[in-house]
């Protein structure tokens, strides 16, 4: 049996725990979302689908442990100790340490799987995408425990660490390809994965007995009204966004008087649901269509309310005869839900004559009149060029008379939107941090033109931040929770903001932070920031998460 944790050992322990779950719901999450919006993807059953990409966390997990661990040849206690961990949780069963060293020695003999079939959703799937970069971070979150749990690093270990990194890198950061549609789905691999994995480690249950492995959660299709509750939640709980909240909020109580009108045989009155999103990059467009779509789902409206992303390479072809079969087989793929068409001024050239553009959208008109019960479209854009051709062509103005203006975040909105980021992928930003993203932030709002970034602007310092914290702690054992969860000012960079801007971030500094119950908005100091603090005008306590850079006439807040 394993010896008894010690003090320094068990938060590291459970550090692992806690990544292996989250890895185990990153990849099944991403499978019952991918057959939510695109169930034709399964070449399976569904639920087989579903168990096939669980079972990849699987050979990941396995994978990463043997690297990192057996990269000088040897099993250390405390390695055996996270193995005992690591095969409760891909078979869940407990084993001994004796039988944890055999388990080991048999998937060593076998051949493993590549990063790149283990990780190949998440470059492959356009229902993985979004969730590369927590991906990553999990990964070598993972990989540096395995290293550094017995409380030291070796040279050997901080260059597999670097070259798995590398190896992440390669495969999750992606790059479109100029000719790929947005959102396009590729089929996943058709690799036995599950036979796979079990074969790696046969000799194993036959020397010990089989073993099985816990199943997944297989994927059920909730209730109209469960639907609904849940999109309206997920709404409330985006960061920023009020006038989108309320005119969302809006419209969904009008549909439901408009249903409830229908139960008591009353006149409705017609509306149309198409719209169009206008605003920058970044501020939110695509997530309230999908939830658009959930709504109109769970009303009933649409029967699937999933969400189709294309752009003009998804409508328009290059050559003669081409561009209403694929204009077709788009915007089937989005019947019974929504179809959002970005950039949507890119469909008809602003000069010149483009005979194929106007046909996707003399394409597009047509369908939304024939399947006028059975597709939502949305067109988003920048707010002068999709307001411009709205107006040029009389047809898309009778039809999209529903706007929905996306402002640009503030600073402080898009503290809150990187916070989130770091609250899922289970990190933690000490108040220094948080006043240097502040400042940049602050910065590139005020110099700001229409390709700002916003919350995809957030994502990258994200990513960039995790990628150097990686970096930086590659050599530091040993490792505690706090080291492998805290992002340092270092660890921020933005381009764009000159060095300067940073410099002495102890310097004094005050922020101005709104009360959530008096809704006072006063100044406070920048060590306060991230901690609790009481507002005497309301007798409220609130955490002074983020703010705006005070001006000297704001109030100090009474505390």
């Amino acid at each position: 049996m394993p010896r008894e944790l010690d003090e320094e050992l068990a938060p590291l322990v459970d550090a692992f725990r806690g990544a292996l779950e989250d890895c185990r719901d990153l990849y099944h999450a991403g499978a019952i979302e991918c057959l939510r919006t695109h169930p034709e993807m399964a070449d399976t059953s569904q639920d087989e689908f579903v168990q096939r990409m669980v079972d990849l966390h699987r050979g990941l997990l396995l994978k990463l442990f043997v690297e990192v661990a057996y990269v000088d040849r040897r099993w250390t206690e405390e390695e055996l100790v996270l193995a005992i961990e690591l095969f409760d949780h891909v078979w869940n069963k407990r084993l001994t340490e004796k039988q944890a060293r055999v388990a080991l020695a048999h998937y060593l003999d076998q051949d493993a799987l590549t990063w790149d079939v283990l990780l190949g959703p998440f470059e492959r799937l356009s229902s993985f995408r979004p969730h590369a970069a927590r991906m990553q971070a999990l990964v070598m979150r993972i990989a540096n425990l395995v290293a550094k749990v017995d409380g030291k690093v070796e040279p050997k270990e901080v260059r597999q660490l670097h070259w798995i990194q590398s190896e992440l890198e390669r495969i999750l950061v992606r790059l479109p390809l100029a000719d790929e549609e947005p959102g396009a789905v590729i089929p996943p691999i058709a690799t036995p994965v599950s036979k796979q994995v079990a074969l790696a480690t046969a000799p194993f249950h036959a020397a010990h007995g089989e073993v099985k492995t816990q199943p997944a959660v297989l994927l059920k299709k909730p209730p109209p009204e469960e639907v609904l509750k849940e999109a309206l939640a997920e709404l409330d709980t985006l960061i920023g966004l009020a006038s989108i909240k309320q005119e969302v909020n809006g419209l969904t109580n009008f549909l439901k008087m408009q249903q409830a009108r229908q139960q008591f045989s009353l006149p409705e009155t017609k509306i149309s649901l198409h719209s169009f999103f206008t605003g920058n990059p970044g501020t939110g467009k695509t997530t309230v269509a999908r939830l658009l779509g959930k709504i109109f789902g769970g009303m009933g409206i649409l029967s699937r309310g999933h969400l189709i992303e294309t752009d003009r390479s998804g409508l328009v072809a290059e050559y003669a005869g081409q561009t209403a079969p694929k204009a077709h087989k788009k915007i089937d793929e989005a019947l019974d839900g929504v179809l959002f068409i970005d950039e949507a001024y890119s469909l008809v050239a602003e000069k010149g004559d483009d005979p194929y553009g106007n046909e996707a959208v003399q394409v597009l008109l047509k369908r939304m009149e024939d399947n006028r019960d059975r597709l939502v479209v949305v067109l988003a854009g920048y707010p002068e060029p999709l307001e411009r051709l709205l107006r040029s062509n009389p047809g898309l103005s009778s039809r999209f008379s529903r706007a929905f203006r996306f402002p640009d975040y503030s600073a402080a909105e898009l503290g809150r939107i990187f916070e989130m980021l770091c609250t899922t992928n289970r990190y933690i930003l000490p108040a220094a941090t948080r006043v240097k993203l502040l400042l940049g932030f602050h910065y590139l709002l005020t110099h700001r033109d229409e390709n700002f970034g916003n919350g995809r602007l957030v994502r990258n310092v994200f990513e960039q931040a995790i990628s150097r914290l990686a970096n930086r702690i590659a050599t530091v054992a040993p490792l505690t929770r706090e080291i492998l969860t805290t992002l340092e000012p270092a660890d921020i960079i933005m381009e764009g903001v000159p060095d300067e801007l940073w410099k002495d971030l102890d310097k004094p500094r005050e922020f101005q932070v709104a009360c959530p119950g008096c809704k006072q908005s006063s100044r406070l100091p920048q060590d306060y920031l991230g901690h609790k603090v009481h507002c005497k005008r309301c007798n409220q306590s609130f955490v002074a998460d983020w703010g705006e850079i005070a001006d000297d006439d704001d109030e100090p807040i009474p505390m």
